[in-house]
């Protein structure tokens, strides 16, 4: 099995493609519990991308947000 490659996966309210944004593996358990504060109160909050970059997300222009394991063959997204 490959190595879990967790991703903030971001829905602009504008539409489009998703923005993908490749988290540290420390990262995404913190990031992915604080999704749904982040998306009721519209605020901002700063990850640490895999590369070591910061990015810091407005979530008042967020539709839907969730983390998702990049490393998945044939799937991606929320599944029924």
């Amino acid at each position: 099995m490959a190595d879990p490659k967790p991703a903030l996966v971001l829905h602009l309210a504008a539409g489009g493609e998703p923005l993908l944004f490749p988290l540290a593996a420390d990262e995404a358990p913190t990031v992915e519990e604080k999704i749904p504060d982040l998306l009721s109160r519209s605020g901002v909050h700063s990850v640490r991308t895999r590369d070591g970059n910061t990015v810091s997300v407005n979530f008042t222009h967020v539709a839907a947000a969730y983390i998702d394991d990049l490393s998945r063959k044939g799937k991606f997204g929320l599944s029924v």
